[in-house]
């Protein structure tokens, strides 16, 4: 697990590290990421939705490259066979989808994200908002108000 990631448990699942991109004015959609959902258990189980405080919807979407473009496709669950951690990490296979943004994410805030899995029931993570690290190194501060 990354250092200071947060962890939360939810039967057999364990779910680190939830976080959001700080975001741009006017912008009413964003992306919400997991360093990983690990099932720990002998029982598949499957990711099939989320919510969460900030946002009307959130929409798991899968991240595919086509024509070498990367590409983000609505998609019904994530499958969590037993023994694997399946990462929601920007650029790599999955990603919740904030859309109708209620508020500008600023670096620093935290908003709860509840989690909807097919065995494990639900679980609400804290995620944090950050900079990404793309852009901090940049000198892009999304967010931040001067």
């Amino acid at each position: 697990m990354a250092e200071g990631a947060e962890a939360y448990r939810a039967g057999d699942l364990l779910v680190t590290g939830p976080y959001a991109p700080a975001g741009l004015a006017g912008v009413r959609n964003t992306a919400a990421y997991l360093h990983g959902i690990c099932n720990l258990g002998a029982r598949p189980d499957r990711l099939l939705g989320a919510s969460a405080s900030v946002a009307e919807q959130v929409r798991i979407h899968g991240c595919v490259v086509q024509a070498g473009a990367m590409r983000l496709r609505d998609v019904a669950a994530i499958e969590l066979p037993p023994g694997t951690t399946v990462s929601l990490r920007h650029g790599r296979g999955f990603q919740l989808m904030l859309v109708g943004l209620r508020q500008l994410l600023k670096p620093g805030d935290r908003f709860e994200l509840t989690l909807h899995f097919g065995y494990a029931g639900r679980l609400t993570v804290d995620a944090h908002v950050q900079i990404p690290r793309i852009l901090a190194d940049a000198g892009v501060h999304p967010g931040v108000r001067k």
